[in-house]
């Protein structure tokens, strides 16, 4: 067991103790709700997922599906980006106020979120992975300033 705390010492980048993302804190009890919300998946997260997001499809950057934050779950989330991205179906319009409220305890963790509702990803998939590819150029920018000016270096350019 020492050679491992002898390589963390030589080596810190190897076992994530430099340019560390943020930990970001999960309630371990939404981990079987989460893996049912994998399984059963709405028609549009199905598009999203399969036709612009999985195996780094996407500009190369890695996304999970039902991803747990803090108490909360996030269609699909890239923590290389901090970046989360909700489809928003006909019961999100009933549900508001608990929208924003998830979404103002996301943000304390640095986190984006993007909302495409269903419809939007069913009839223009092509505009919406558009759109995304223009948010996640920009969140490249973001975090690229606040992590120099951290005097940090994510690696964001490279996925």
């Amino acid at each position: 067991m020492w050679w491992v705390v002898k390589m963390m010492f030589f080596y810190p980048c190897i076992y994530g103790m430099k340019n560390k993302l943020p930990i970001v804190p999960y309630n371990t009890a939404l981990l079987d709700f989460a893996r049912e919300n994998r399984k059963n998946q709405t028609k549009a997260e199905w598009l999203l997922w399969h036709l612009g997001l999985k195996n780094k499809q996407l500009l190369g950057y890695k996304f999970r599906r039902q991803k747990i934050i803090d108490s909360f779950i996030l269609d699909f989330y890239c923590s290389k980006l901090l970046l989360g991205i909700e489809v928003d179906g006909a019961y999100h319009d009933e549900t508001q106020e608990y929208d924003e409220e998830r979404s103002r305890v996301i943000a304390q963790y640095g986190i984006k979120i993007v909302r495409f509702c269903n419809e939007e990803i069913e009839k223009n998939l092509e505009g919406v992975i558009l759109a995304l590819e223009e948010i996640i150029q920009e969140r490249v920018r973001e975090l690229g300033e606040a992590w120099s000016n951290r005097g940090e270096n994510p690696h964001l350019a490279s996925p």
